[in-house]
């Protein structure tokens, strides 16, 4: 054992090498930073791509520096023996060419890149795909384009469909990527004291995001997840149950999609934040990714293959529950609808309740006018205690629970409802709500409560995809988009986020409905308030419009 603050002994000693330029089809040239044991001998690669620059490697580990998602490169050479290529996609860093977004020029360098990689007298090879967030985006791509050299990936915290799982939520436009470009860009650009200057990024994402409101050719070159039945290697997909605005549906619609040896892990992380501080750490790497790499890279026979196929976190219990498939045949939908009767828990526009009963022929509706006056950030009201998230919208309650209730899988919200104007949005949460004294209650302070889904959806944008939709999970078209009649009752099919999270008996379930969000709530995935939204919606819930949530119940 070694004694206490001796200093850790690695088995190789790390090479650096930079800049290694790969020359490209078109004569582009292709930067990289190779990391690898300075030894003779032939080693397995882990490779990344991004646009984020292979020297913001040397930063420290801080949620400061969002973009380095690279996991412990160091740890992987100098003591697990893997070589580590990290590859500044075309138009970044150093590398030639023009920046375009995840573009067929970019998937194409991919291939070529880890080809050259997998030629290299150190290289055994084997390349396995790794990395976080942008760096998923691309193994997707990687996968797809299928280089012979590629034996695996392990998109962590990866987006299949940037369209509908981070630039526009339902069809409704989010300010996140917009911000997150002009930040590469920057990085990109500026040094420090003026220095002498990166390489400028001309491309306009923002202003393509923006003309592209539909989901259109532009769109569709640049997401995998209609091709990921061209996928070859086997998948490990972890995903984290926080990152509802921008990647947790395309790493389970990738564990879905995916026919190849796969594995799903979902785990309890609450934000970006906590998403990123975990891929830093050598322990979850060691627990979680080294395996993997080991048993397809370096083929140890490490019982990687007998794990379970899923393994989910479970929120509420803070436990893991573990499955041989997603989504759970035996979860089963439960409906609960909405009602005009209040829960008298909560204070919202409404109050009303969330029962499994029926409504009735005089269920009624529930109407508000929007903008609401008193929304001071987005749409979040003010008490006398501060920012208050649920006084400004609607709000439907059940009873205090009589014993734990469990949801694991897709959620769905069918949602009867009306407006004046010709279009609106819908922005869906689910809360966990938890007890109150009736003290706090008489006192009108809010009862605390924690979102564990959320769902969105434009009226316009109401088109099912009728081939790829199911019944636990209506798809959208986003191509052909419609205004609704003022005045008339629509169905809006809302795909909810999938979740699992356990409710503790007499705590409360709570959805919400409003049609914007705030800052203060939604963090970096907020969506524009556009100017046109000046209205009143209505929801109904009586017999012949019975607005229900669909929840999946799981009993064991």
């Amino acid at each position: 054992m070694a004694k206490k603050g001796a200093k850790q002994k690695h088995r190789y000693v790390m090479k650096v090498e930079e800049p290694v330029f790969i020359t490209m089809r078109d004569g582009t040239p292709i930067a990289c930073r190779i990391y690898r044991p300075d030894t003779v001998g032939r080693f397995p690669v882990l490779f990344a791509a991004s646009p984020y620059q292979y020297e913001t490697d040397d930063l420290p580990h801080s949620t400061m520096f969002l973009w380095r998602e690279v996991g412990p490169v160091e740890w992987y050479v100098r003591d697990q023996g893997y070589a580590y290529v990290h590859m500044d996609v075309r138009g970044s860093g150093q590398s030639g060419g023009v920046y375009n977004f995840l573009d067929r020029e970019e998937q194409q360098d991919y291939y070529e890149c880890i080809e050259w990689v997998g030629r290299q007298d150190w290289c055994n090879g084997k390349v396995g795909g790794i990395g976080q967030s942008y760096y998923a985006w691309s193994q997707w791509f990687m996968g797809i384009v299928n280089p012979p050299s590629l034996k695996c990936i392990a998109p962590y915290d990866g987006a299949v469909d940037p369209y509908r799982g981070t630039a526009y939520h339902g069809g409704i436009y989010c300010d996140f990527m917009a911000w997150w470009y002009q930040l590469v860009r920057v990085n990109n650009l500026h040094r420090a004291a003026n220095g002498l200057s990166g390489q400028y990024m001309p491309f306009d994402l923002a202003g393509e995001m923006a003309r592209h409101q539909t989901y259109d050719d532009w769109w569709r070159e640049r997401c995998p997840w209609e091709r990921l039945d061209e996928i070859k290697v086997p998948l490990l997909s972890i995903g984290h149950w926080g990152k509802m605005g921008l990647h947790l549906r395309g790493n389970i619609l990738g564990y879905e999609n995916v026919k190849t040896p796969k594995k799903l892990v979902v785990t309890g992380a609450k934000d970006v934040f906590e998403a990123h501080d975990q891929f830093d750490h050598i322990s979850y790497h060691e627990a979680e990714l080294l395996p993997f790499y080991d048993h397809y890279l370096k083929g140890k026979k490490n019982k990687w293959a007998e794990r379970p196929n899923v393994r989910l976190h479970v929120g509420g219990r803070n436990e893991w529950r573990e499955e041989d498939e997603w989504p759970l045949k035996r979860a089963k939908f439960q409906h609960f609808y909405l009602n005009e009767r209040t829960s008298k828990s909560v204070t919202s526009v409404n109050d009303g309740l969330l029962t499994t009963d029926a409504p009735k022929a005089n269920g009624g509706s529930t109407s508000y006018d929007y903008p609401d006056p008193n929304w001071k950030l987005g749409t979040v009201g003010f008490s006398p205690q501060g920012p208050d998230p649920v006084r400004g919208v609607l709000t439907f309650t059940t009873e205090p629970l009589k014993k734990h209730l469990e949801i694991v899988g897709p959620i769905i919200l069918e949602l009867h409802a009306s407006s004046s104007n010709i279009d609106t949005d819908f922005i869906i949460k689910i809360s966990d709500q938890y007890p109150q004294s009736m003290e706090d209650r008489t006192l009108n302070i809010q009862p605390l409560a924690t979102v564990v889904s959320k769902g969105w959806l434009r009226a316009s944008h109401r088109e099912k995809d009728k081939i790829l939709s199911s019944k636990l999970r209506p798809i959208y078209t986003h191509a052909n988009p419609k205004p609704i009649e003022p005045g008339i009752v629509y169905v809006f099919e809302i795909e909810v986020m999938p979740c699992a999270h356990e409710f503790k008996a007499n705590h409360r379930i709570r959805l919400e409905i409003v049609n914007g969000d705030s800052p203060l709530t939604d963090s970096l995935f907020t969506h524009q308030y556009l100017y046109y939204k000046v209205g009143t919606d209505t929801i109904w819930h009586n017999d012949k419009h019975p607005s229900r949530l669909l929840l999946p119940i799981v009993t064991k």
